[in-house]
Parts: C-alpha cells; structure tokens; sequence
C-alpha cells in the first residue's frame, strides 16, 4: 500500500501597495498549500481561495481534510476529480499530485501531461482600478511592457482607457469590468473601447446576466471569467463570448484546465490563461496550460511585496518556465 504523509499550510503574502477591482481592494492574500510527500519525494500544490466563490482558507482546508485518509493511502488524480468541485481544493491536490508524480518518475510534469516542453510567455501586466490619473501613472511606469490589462468598473472606465493609452501608447491593451456594467454601460462603451484600441474585453456583465450579451455586437473580442469554470457550460458560452479564461483555482487543478482548453478549441473560442494573485507556486502548472493561449495573465507574483525564493524568473513581461525546485 502507498504510504503517504498531508501537509497543509495556510499563507499570507503582502501586495505591493493595493490592489484594487470592482470589488473592493486587498492588500495581502492567503494561500493554502497542500504538500504531499511520498518516500523522499515532495510534491507541492497552491490555491487562492476566493470570496466570491464562496471559498476561505478555513473552508478550502476542511475540504481537504475530507480526503486526508485516501490521499495518505494513494489517491490518484483521476480519482480526485468526482470527489471534488471544480474550485481552489482541488486545484491545489491536483497539482501537488502533478508535482509528486513528476518527482517519483524522475520526469517533468510537461512530458508526463503529453505536452511539449514550455517555452518563455509573456504575460499581461495588471493595472489596479484607480482614478484615471493613477491608471495613467501606473501605465507610464509600465509602457514599456507589450500587455497591460486594466482593471475597470463601470462609470468613469473611458477616461480612465483613455488616459492609460495616452500614457502606453505602444502597449496592447485588454480590459478586465469584473462583472461591474450592466447591458446598457457596455454598449456604450464597447464601440468606444474599439477605437481606443482596445484589443479584448473581459466579463463585462455579472455571470448570472450574461444572457444579456446574446445578440449584442461585439467590437472588441469578449472573454468569459466569471462565467467559465469548467468544461460544463462550454458550449452556451461559445453563443457570448470569443475567448474563455481559464484559471486553474477555477477548474479544480491543471488536469481539468487541459482538458478544459481542449473542449474551448474544439468550439473555436480563444484561451486566455489567467491567474487569482497569488505566488509562483500557483503560476508554475499555468505555465503548462498557458502554453499556446491567444492571451497569457501569469502577472501574480509581481504584484507581490516578495515571491517564493525560488519562483519564477521574470524578465519585465517574459516569464520563464518553472525550475523543477519550485513545481513539476
């Protein structure tokens, strides 16, 4: 019988500043990581448990506790995936298995998944929302990055577009609303989005009122978050959006996410890797998923005080494959 040993820890790491959404702001987040250790063997996997999915550490953690006497006597993966829901619990065993595996085989998680080896991304750099004089400091700051993606909410978001591609103007630039317009604020804004060079919009309504897209004119591409979790659902989104964004704290770990990404090409909608912001322990499996997607926001670890002493090297956007001292 396998013989294995469940650790769980609950982190707090500090933001650089603040970050801010339609939501409200934070200024440290907490991660729960699940290592699984197996001989000499250590496999580590993080999440981000997220209030909006009615997710905590505390209730991430006794989801896990659930399992503990199955894990410590072999789960695999493929057992894992009906036992819990697509969500932060999951992804965090999943990718400690993925992260075990490779271990125990002496084989990078990236050939065992069938993959090819991952090459440098370059991600999206993330813009708190502010006022448009801070976006637009924020942006000079970072225009010489190829990807900003700023977080809007509704009223006041062309002004602050608007000052941001003033101050960027050689940057590409995405959108992210966090479910913050209604129907009307996004036809009027849509249109306008596109001659500011606006290159995608994401969730621009609540999840539960996306219907309200269905027919609407999309003049800049549109991107499902809040509204794309797993494979379920895939294919009513395909009739809304272009592209979904797949975060492995959504689909319950980097097995559902590929298999996710392979569902979502085969309705033709696009893929954006994205990430809650969290350490390079919860970016590495993206690195894998990310792979190939039209947009790539693996921007977590900068918007930290401090990362992992062995996270991910970045070079301005250009973020390197994971080191097998930190995952697979």
């Amino acid at each position: 019988m396998v013989s294995r040993q469940l650790a769980l820890a609950t982190e707090s790491w500090p933001i650089r500043g603040s970050f801010t959404i339609s939501r409200g702001s934070v200024t440290a987040v907490e991660v729960v990581v699940a290592t699984l250790t197996q001989g000499d063997a250590v496999g580590r996997g993080e999440c981000r448990p997220y209030p909006r999915y009615s997710e905590s550490p505390a209730s991430v953690t006794a989801e896990i506790e659930v399992l503990r006497g199955h894990l410590e006597r072999g789960l695999t993966r493929a057992e894992l995936q009906p036992l819990l829901h697509a969500g932060a619990a999951r992804n965090a065993l999943d990718c400690a298995l993925w992260d075990l595996e490779a271990k125990l085989s002496g084989r990078p998680a990236w050939e065992l998944a069938g993959l090819k080896p991952p090459q440098p991304l370059t991600t999206a750099y993330t813009l708190s929302l502010g006022t448009p004089e801070a976006m637009a400091r924020a942006a000079a700051e970072n225009a010489a990055r190829p990807l900003l993606k700023l977080k809007l909410a509704g009223a006041g978001d062309l002004e602050r577009v608007a000052a941001v591609r003033q101050a960027a103007p050689a940057s590409k630039l995405i959108v992210d609303a966090n479910e913050g317009w209604t129907v009307e604020s996004y036809r009027a804004f849509a249109p306008a989005l596109a001659k500011l060079g606006v290159a995608m919009v994401e969730q621009p309504l609540p999840a539960a009122e996306d219907e309200g897209l269905r027919g609407e004119a999309r003049p800049v591409p549109l991107c499902a978050d809040e509204s794309a979790h797993a494979r379920p659902g895939l294919e009513r989104l395909a009739g809304l959006y272009d592209l979904v964004n797949v975060k492995l704290d959504k689909t319950g770990g980097l097995t559902e996410a590929l298999a996710m990404i392979a569902a979502a090409r085969a309705l033709k909608l696009g893929i954006m890797v994205g990430c809650m912001v969290a350490t390079s322990l919860s970016m590495a499996p993206a690195v894998l998923a990310a792979q190939g997607a039209e947009y790539v926001d693996l921007d977590g670890p900068l918007l930290l005080a401090e990362d992992r002493p062995e996270g991910l090297a970045y070079q301005g956007s250009t973020l390197q494959p994971p080191t097998a001292a930190l995952w697979g």
